[in-house]
């Protein structure tokens, strides 16, 4: 089973910019999707942003324009590029992936992902 480690959380005033790493164990497969997820205290997990194993990636609302993910220089690593931070951005950032599938969709729903990582936590101070 593939495992998920995340580095690059911590804390940063408003404005600034932070990038957040996955690293797995295996590499991505074809119908692979990368993606990253956040959980704020007393909130649901939600979508951020996802990669898809051809390379397109879509992003929530609430980041486009200020997030950008992107996988490493090998398939198994991925990135998110984080700028222009708000305070609303604090939450634990979980790295995610769905190991195969059509390579159609886009999922954003976390029952579409089937490993995760442990989570970073992610502070904007304002």
């Amino acid at each position: 089973q593939v495992q998920l480690v995340e580095s690059g959380g911590g804390l940063v005033q408003a404005g600034g910019s932070l990038r957040l790493s996955c690293v797995a164990s295996l590499r991505t497969l074809r119908g692979s999707v990368s993606g990253w997820f956040r959980q704020a205290p007393g909130k649901e997990r939600e979508f951020v942003a996802a990669l898809l194993w051809s390379g397109t990636t879509y992003y929530s609302d609430s980041v486009k324009g200020r997030f950008t993910i992107a996988r490493g220089g090998t398939s198994d690593t991925w990135y998110l590029q984080m700028s222009g931070l708000k305070p609303e951005d604090s939450a634990t950032y979980y790295c995610a992936r769905r190991g195969s599938g059509s390579v159609d969709d886009t999922p954003r729903m976390t029952h579409e992902f089937d490993a995760w990582g442990q989570g970073t936590q992610v502070t904007v101070s304002a």
